[in-house]
């Protein structure tokens, strides 16, 4: 059934788009307008995010999936995705590209009462101390779930038994980035702790927006054999290979999926989500959490938030995906 709730599409649908004023007119009645400045559409924009939590009678969002790292790493990222890097593939401009208090001001603004810093490794010797970034990050920050992550290399059990104990709520694997094989003997220990602890793991192992060397499902139904107990939150849907993934959510009953950039205008070009899987999100809508890609998305926040409007599901749906079903599993 579609959803009812409070916000128009159309003010969810808000661009943020325009550099300044401009004028536009109908040639036959000879009328202007005045098309909204940036600012006025953004806050528009921010202003639709609050009216759809609000509509829904939520208390605000949980968004598991936002990357706050450090400013070096994250200048870094953000400069491939300015050269549309191959693992990315296509132009990618960065909406919310600020500094770091003027990001965490705009999540709250939005009403994000709980979010992550997603954290990920791209060589050896990195994530230990992205762990040390991240906890310090989550001490500062008290609305962050602490965040940690993992890289196949000797000692990789011991540091993810440490950020465990030391209170990391939810970890980042990130395979395409990594290009590591999750299966890989190193990581046993990890994914033994993880199993034991039931913490979640978000985990970008589907092969988009470009495959990698060790994307895909089959990887990671190898691990689960393995591993069944284990809370794998599978980032953006598992895109392009959705069904697959959904496949695997309904074989374990630990695998969760993000809607991080899944049902976006930007993903649908590309890689658009089978419409004949639809009433699928319905069946598994206690195990699907909103997640945004903030603040490296090409579009308003908003936008998200209006694409899980389109897909003819209820507001009990929307209610459990943007805030519920991330309360249970992280217990906020």
């Amino acid at each position: 059934m579609a959803s009812t709730h409070g916000p128009t599409a159309d003010a969810l649908r808000a661009d943020g788009s325009g550099t300044g004023d401009r004028e536009t007119g109908d040639r036959e009645t000879g009328t202007t307008e005045i098309e909204p400045t940036e600012t006025e559409s953004t806050e528009t924009s921010d202003l639709a995010v609050i009216d759809f939590w609000r509509g829904l009678g939520l208390p605000g969002l949980i968004d598991v999936h936002t990357h706050f790292m450090p400013e070096r790493v994250l200048a870094k990222v953000w400069a491939y995705f300015d050269a549309a890097g191959p693992l990315i593939g296509r132009p990618w401009p960065i909406t919310y590209r600020r500094e770091e208090s003027e990001r965490l001001a705009l999540l709250r603004g939005f009403g994000v009462r709980a979010f992550t810093s997603m954290v990920y490794p791209h060589k050896a010797g990195m994530a230990e101390w992205l762990n040390a970034w991240a906890a310090d990050f989550a001490d500062r920050t008290p609305d962050c779930l602490r965040t940690a992550t993992f890289f196949p290399e000797p000692g990789a059990g011991g540091y993810a038994r440490e950020a465990i104990e030391g209170g990391a709520r939810v970890f980042k694997s990130h395979v395409q980035v990594g290009a590591y094989e999750p299966n890989d003997a190193l990581l046993d220990p990890v994914w033994g702790a993880l199993s034991d602890a039931r913490a979640p793991v978000v985990i970008h192992c589907g092969s988009g927006p470009a495959p990698g060397k060790h994307t895909g499902p089959e990887p990671i139904g190898r691990l689960l054999a393995r591993h069944p107990r284990l809370r794998l939150v599978v980032a953006h849907m598992g895109l392009p290979e959705y069904t697959d993934f959904l496949d695997l959510a309904d074989r374990y009953p630990g695998v969760h999926l993000d809607t991080t950039m899944a049902f976006t205008d930007f993903t649908e070009q590309v890689t658009p989500f089978p419409r004949g899987a639809l009433p699928r999100l319905a069946d598994l809508g206690d195990r699907i959490l909103f997640g945004s890609d903030f603040p490296n998305i090409p579009y308003p926040y908003a936008h998200a938030l209006d694409a899980l409007t389109r897909l003819d599901q209820d507001d009990d749906w929307l209610r459990a995906v943007c805030h519920g079903n991330a309360a249970r599993l992280f217990g906020v």
